[in-house]
């Protein structure tokens, strides 16, 4: 079969693999839809140490079951699913505490494994018997369900920011990933919704969603000043950090209200991690500052749900459907924010 794999820093070449065959205890998708990630995007450009080359890479994805080596399970042939791709073997107290995500003892699909970036691929033993995968029951689109995962780790995010009826909230980043907070943000009942972003195109294409307002981030930090004129000076609430940028995390302190939450969802390049922040504004507004890294298997189970529920704006946040031969335009596409989410058809 023909597979995108990861052979090191700018290469992604698809090429002919070996047909995956299922072990003991496995089983074998057949992959309808794999939606690129940012990581991917990360991953093609500037390499990742945690991946050992050759890796197909893919973890968004959606499938149908083909053949199964796991009598003991209630799934089998023909069954549609998706999966929670953190694999999990024995247990710490992050996963008896039901954080899954942070444990040492975590696997991750197209990591660790291969991905779906490819007609087919093997689902680990331990993920059946971890009951990783979710039965999709109706006829909502593959491509629509490869966002169960990005969604899930937003939902990890909303888990401790407690989005409500009162809150102003801001979003940092018109991204993919930006328009899921803002989705998540409205369906809670947010108040009001602004999307922050430097790139304008991005801006335009956020103003198609349920959002009260798009700013555009320039460097003299007007901006700043735009949010509180938007917030009768008060600033927001909550503000998420969707982008992976120093000076936005120093903006989203900046512009918080007194008694705000602060979320750091996108962390900074390893390389440079350290930011340069004006934590008095943390001690004298008594913001309350939180992280994000991936997702617990019941954030997950959220998404999951909300996306068969329909309320979500999936459907528009997919915005280019690729065949797995042209995987590599999907990159320049995220990077002139031509595309929110590009999503790979490997059946094409």
């Amino acid at each position: 079969m023909k597979a995108a794999v990861y052979l090191g820093k700018e290469q992604l070449p698809v090429l002919d693999v070996p047909d995956p065959v299922p072990g003991e205890g496995e089983m074998l998708l057949e992959i309808e839809a794999c939606s690129v990630c940012g990581t991917d995007l990360r991953t093609v450009r500037h390499g990742d140490a945690k991946i050992v080359p050759p890796r197909i890479l893919g973890h968004e994805f959606c499938g149908r079951i083909v053949e199964s080596r796991a009598p003991d399970s209630d799934l089998g042939p023909g069954d549609r699913v998706v999966m929670y791709i953190v694999l999990v073997e024995g247990t710490d107290r992050y996963v008896e505490m039901g954080r899954e995500n942070l444990t040492s003892r975590r696997t991750t699909m197209s990591y660790h494994y291969d991905g779906a970036f490819a007609p087919r691929m093997r689902v680990p033993a331990l993920a059946v018997r971890n009951r990783n995968l979710f039965r999709v029951s109706s006829d909502i689109p593959s491509e629509v369900m490869s966002l169960a995962e990005p969604l899930g780790c937003c939902m990890n995010a909303h888990s401790r920011l407690g989005v409500g009826l009162k809150d102003t909230v801001v979003v940092m980043g018109a991204g993919p990933i930006g328009i899921m907070h803002a989705a998540l943000a409205r369906l809670q009942g947010a108040q009001r919704v602004l999307v922050l972003d430097p790139n304008p195109a991005r801006l335009e294409t956020a103003r198609g969603f349920d959002i009260d307002g798009a700013i555009l981030v320039t460097p003299d930090g007007a901006h700043r000043g735009a949010v509180l004129d938007a917030t009768g000076g008060l600033g927001p609430d909550v503000v998420i950090v969707a982008v992976s940028s120093a000076g936005a995390q120093d903006d989203a302190l900046a512009m918080a209200a007194r008694a705000g939450r602060v979320n750091f969802f996108a962390g900074l390049p390893k390389s440079n991690p350290v930011a340069p922040l004006d934590v008095n504004q943390i001690h004298y507004k008594e913001l309350v500052v939180s992280g994000s890294f991936s997702e617990k298997k019941s954030d997950f189970q959220a998404a999951f749900a909300l996306l068969h529920s329909g309320r979500f704006p999936a459907d528009r946040i997919i915005t280019h459907r690729l065949p797995l031969a042209r995987i590599g335009e999907a990159f320049p596409l995220m990077e002139r924010g031509e595309a929110l989410k590009v999503c790979i058809l490997p059946q094409s």
